[in-house]
């Protein structure tokens, strides 16, 4: 397969050369031209991913050997994220290490983040859940930060975009020979690790009973994966999922010991990484002026669906009742309307300061002129800019964080936020085919495909989460988790093939409120009503949290009633991911932080977590406008940065519990 996989992947090319005309070159019979194509682009791009696919599948079986974890994988780990946002740090200093010193700084970004990983997960249960909940954070946080220090130095990191999605296009052989020799060298202190490795999949226990060093072992396992993972990105970028689809694919094929597992895990991970690229030139050829289609997205919409049927089947560790969300004392009337007015205050300050900064400053004396009715005609236009975008970061975040406060009611877990769901991806998925099979549709179709691929992208997780008559909590994230790939994968390949403004569309895809009107407003009203309606249907909202039992036996339909708030959950979030594009976190930030101010009483916690979501939309509008000012940081990154942190200090402080 690797041979035959191999062939037809360097017979592939932008050039028109087929395998006919590369063979002349063996012969000698071929032109000097046939001769640039196969040592200048064909065979770098093939021998990249052969590297590739051997480095990740090895790291991955490696991974899943010593941690007992079948969804374990340099990518599910935060491990390629780490290497990732290394590699772009230095680019950002516009320091040139070279090859060598490149991959080092790699693996030290990649071995970070199994640190990060290690120490959230420290105490308390090793679940297969808490790890892969624990490595997803680690790795949304590390793409989050590299994401703005691109957008903050655009020159130093150009061409860093398709690069981060996982692209096999190399500018010669030094790169993937250098590396393949590495990996070459790597492969076979793995090997020797094959033995103890079967031992522990016995247990740790039984392991060090058999004379294995288990801490060693797993210790040197990882770290050989990580140099194997580093190795991979600084060849092709993150790749996703070909680890976990390598190993996985092996273990099924029903070999037994690692000895035989490793090799062929790192051909079959070669395999799909070429297949996977051949494919992506065979759909989207470069030559009919197609652009390039990175090969992690195709890996990624493979990989995406194996991610959540693995996912059904894990045993998480996580009890399926009871609520796994923080609470706090609930505060009386006068407590509770002091705690909604401070927060309406600092909703007041934020939009007052956000009207006052950006890349022209408007000073307090202005802004009171032009409310009184003067000013000069600079702040009025200033203002007539600033305050449209900032009343719809006031609604558009408030909607997110209730669509958050309504998915954790219903999974009872404080990790489900839209984003982590793959709703938000969902919409994204709706309001981009909408724009390329009706692109003349009217501007109310928009919003509408958008609340249906939502809906829709929640209603399956729902139903692939579901085992018997609950849902695990975690297993519904990690599911999620597995949409949302597949979906955001989904969604660059309709950008791609459909030759659309790509620097409009990432735009939307981070999150922005440029350049948006009162116009769009209209297309939040739905959104709203649903917030208010849970409100007034705030009793059997916070009857959810009592499991499965209770609320049947007070003659609640509790599938009704779950149905109905995810679907509410859905049209909140595919309202504003319409209005503002996609942005991620405050579903999460925001019930967390109201639920521990005023309670879990659904009345009293949509209207303090709306408050608490639109402070931290219109906060991070204001800092996106003024940080770089006049470059404009997409209000989506901004959250990222607050929220990744915010969700490893959350994952943390669950740990030591």
């Amino acid at each position: 397969m690797l041979l035959a996989v191999a062939l037809v992947h360097l017979g592939l090319g932008a050039s028109g050369v087929g395998l006919a005309e590369l063979a002349g070159v063996l012969t000698g019979d071929a032109d000097p031209r046939v001769e640039a194509v196969l040592w200048g682009a064909r065979l770098p791009r093939t021998l990249a991913g052969l590297v590739t696919g051997i480095a990740l599948g090895v790291a991955g079986t490696l991974i899943q050997g010593v941690t007992r974890n079948p969804l374990a994988a340099p990518d599910t780990l935060g491990i390629n994220a780490g290497a990732y946002l290394a590699v772009v740090a230095v680019a950002f200093t516009g320091v040139d290490l070279g090859l060598l010193t490149g991959g080092g700084v790699a693996f030290a970004g990649g071995l970070a983040a199994m640190v990060v990983v290690s120490l959230l997960t420290a105490g308390g249960v090793l679940t297969p859940g808490r790890v892969l909940l624990a490595g997803a954070t680690v790795g949304l946080a590390g793409m989050a930060i590299a994401e703005f220090l691109q957008i903050v130095d655009e020159n130093s990191t150009r061409g860093l975009y398709f690069w981060g999605q996982g692209s096999l296009l190399q500018t010669g052989l030094d790169r993937p020979v250098v590396l393949g020799v590495l990996v070459l060298c790597v492969l076979p202190l793995a090997q020797l690790l094959s033995r103890p490795i079967d031992l522990i999949s016995l247990g740790d226990e039984t392991a060090q009973s058999l004379g294995v060093r288990v801490g060693r072992t797993r210790f040197t396992a990882l770290v050989l994966a990580v140099v194997l993972s580093a190795a991979a990105v600084t060849v092709a970028g993150p790749v996703a999922f070909v680890g976990l689809i390598a190993a996985v694919a092996v273990r099924l094929l029903g070999v037994g010991g690692h000895a035989a597992r490793l090799p062929l895990a790192g051909a079959f991970g070669a395999v799909l990484v070429l297949a996977a690229d051949a494919a992506a030139q065979l759909v989207l050829p470069p030559s009919a002026g197609y652009g390039e289609l990175p090969v992690g997205v195709v890996t990624a919409l493979l990989g995406g669906p194996v991610f959540v049927l693995l996912a059904r089947r894990i045993i998480t560790g996580d009890a399926e009742v009871g609520a796994a969300v923080a609470t706090s004392r609930p505060l009386g009337r006068r407590g509770y309307a002091a705690a909604l007015a401070v927060g309406v205050a600092a909703l007041v300050a934020a939009v007052v300061v956000g009207l006052r900064i950006g890349d022209v400053d408007v000073s307090w004396s202005q802004i009171a002129a032009v409310v009184t009715g003067g000013g000069d005609q600079l702040s009025q236009d200033m203002l007539g800019y600033r305050l449209p975008r900032i009343l719809i970061a006031v609604v558009a975040g408030a909607c997110l964080a209730v669509a958050g406060a309504a998915v954790q009611a219903v999974v009872r877990n404080p990790l489900a936020e839209p984003g982590l769901l793959g709703v938000t991806q969902g919409s994204a998925v709706g309001a981009v085919f909408m724009i390329l099979v009706v692109p003349t549709a009217p501007a109310a179709a928009l919003p509408l495909a958008a609340a249906l691929g939502a809906v829709l992208s929640l209603g399956l997780v729902v139903a692939l989460a579901r085992r018997g008559s609950g849902l695990d909590p975690t297993r519904v994230v990690l599911v999620g988790l597995g949409c949302a790939y597949t979906a955001t994968a989904l969604v660059h390949l309709m950008v791609v093939g459909a030759q659309m403004n790509l620097s409009a569309a990432l735009t939307w895809l981070s999150g922005s409120t440029y350049a948006r009107d009162l116009s769009v407003l209209g297309w939040l009203v739905a959104p709203v009503v649903v917030a208010v309606l849970l409100v007034v249907a705030a009793r059997p909202v916070d009857m959810l949290a009592l499991g499965d039992d209770l609320p049947r036996a007070f003659g609640l339909p509790l599938g009704r009633t779950r149905l109905l708030v995810l679907g509410g959950a859905a049209v909140l979030a595919a309202g504003t991911a319409a209005t503002v594009g996609t942005v991620g976190f405050v579903g999460l930030v925001a019930p967390h932080l109201a639920r521990r101010i005023v309670g879990s009483a659904t009345a009293r916690l949509v209207p303090m977590t709306a408050v608490l979501g639109a402070v931290l939309v219109v906060t991070a509008d204001g800092l996106g406008r003024a940080l770089l000012a006049p470059l404009e940081i997409p209000v989506g990154v901004v959250t990222a940065l607050v929220g990744a942190p915010y969700l490893v200090w959350l994952l943390r402080r669950s740990a030591t519990a």
